[in-house]
C-alpha cells in the first residue's frame, strides 16, 4: 500500500508512543487525525505538524467521537491505517491486598474499557470505514495496528487490571485479522517494553533502573521513535499479518 496520499488515525496521538508515531508518519507522506483526550496537547500537536495534521478531541469508547476521528481522517485522504495507542494503566493493586481488601472493581473495569475496550470500537469503525477503500495488488484497503505492552504477556504482581487489558488487546490480534482478511485489512499489535517516554522518565530513579536492569541489549529504555519504525514496518510490510510482536530489548519483566 502506498504511504503517500493516504491518511491514518492515530489514537493516543498527543502523548508519547502516539506523538513519535505521529511525527514519523507525517514524515513518511500520512497525514494523520490525532484523536486524544487531551485535546490542548494534540491541537499543538497539529499546530506544529501542519496541514498533514488535524486534532480530534475525543474519547476512544464513545462511538460519536471516533466516527469524528474517521471523518477528519478522510478529509486529509484516504482513510488506510489506523494505530490504536491509547489506553493507560492505573496505580498498583493486588488482587487481595495485604489488609485483606480486595481490589477495586471498578478500576478493573475501567482499566479495560480505555484499552481493550476502545481498541475495539476504533478497530472495528474504523474497519468498517476502510472497507470502502480500492484494493492493492495484494487486495489490501486497509491496516491496523494495536499497542499491547510486555505487561500483558508477563505482568507483575499488581498489575492485575493493566495486565489483563494488554493482554486482552493482544488476544483480539488474530482473531481480528482472520475477521477483517475478506475486507483486505491486515491487523499486527506491537507488545512494547520499557520504553522511554515522558511519563516514564518521570517515574522515581529506583523504577528507571530496576526496569532498566531487566533489559538484555540495548541496555537501555527504548526510544519512542523505535516504536514508530515498527509502526512503519508493518504498514509497508503485506505479509505481516496477525503478530503479536514484542519490542522490548529482550527483556523480561520480573515478577514484582
Amino acid at each position: 500500500m502506498r504511504l503517500q496520499g493516504a491518511s491514518a488515525i492515530v489514537t493516543g496521538g498527543a502523548g508519547g508512543l502516539g506523538a513519535a508515531t505521529v511525527r514519523h508518519l507525517v514524515g513518511l507522506g500520512v497525514a494523520v487525525a490525532i484523536v486524544d483526550l487531551d485535546g490542548e496537547r494534540s491541537a499543538a500537536l497539529a499546530a506544529e505538524l501542519g496541514s498533514m495534521t488535524v486534532a480530534v478531541p475525543g474519547d476512544v469508547t464513545v462511538e460519536a467521537d471516533v466516527q469524528a476521528a474517521i471523518a477528519a481522517a478522510r478529509s486529509l485522504g484516504t482513510l488506510s491505517y489506523v494505530i490504536n495507542v491509547a489506553g493507560g494503566g492505573t496505580r498498583p493493586a493486588r488482587t487481595v491486598a495485604r489488609d485483606g481488601s480486595p481490589h477495586d472493581l471498578e478500576t478493573y473495569v475501567a482499566t479495560m474499557a480505555k484499552n481493550a475496550v476502545g481498541t475495539f470500537n476504533v478497530t472495528r469503525l474504523a474497519a468498517a470505514a476502510m472497507a470502502a477503500n480500492t484494493p492493492d495488488e495484494d487486495g489490501q484497503r486497509g491496516v491496523v495496528v494495536n499497542t499491547g505492552s510486555l505487561a500483558g504477556l508477563e505482568g507483575q504482581a499488581g498489575q492485575v487490571a493493566y495486565a489483563s487489558a494488554k493482554a486482552a488487546i493482544l488476544g483480539m490480534t488474530l482473531p481480528l485479522a482472520r475477521d477483517l482478511a475478506p475486507l483486505g485489512i491486515r491487523v499486527c499489535a506491537i507488545a512494547p517494553g520499557t520504553i522511554g517516554t515522558e511519563l516514564m522518565r518521570s517515574a522515581s530513579a529506583e523504577l528507571q533502573n530496576k526496569l532498566v536492569a531487566s533489559i538484555i541489549f540495548p541496555h537501555r529504555m527504548g526510544h519512542p521513535a523505535e516504536f514508530a519504525l515498527l509502526v512503519e514496518a508493518i504498514l509497508r510490510n503485506p505479509y505481516l499479518n496477525g503478530e503479536n510482536i514484542r519490542l522490548d530489548g529482550a527483556q523480561r519483566f520480573p515478577a514484582k
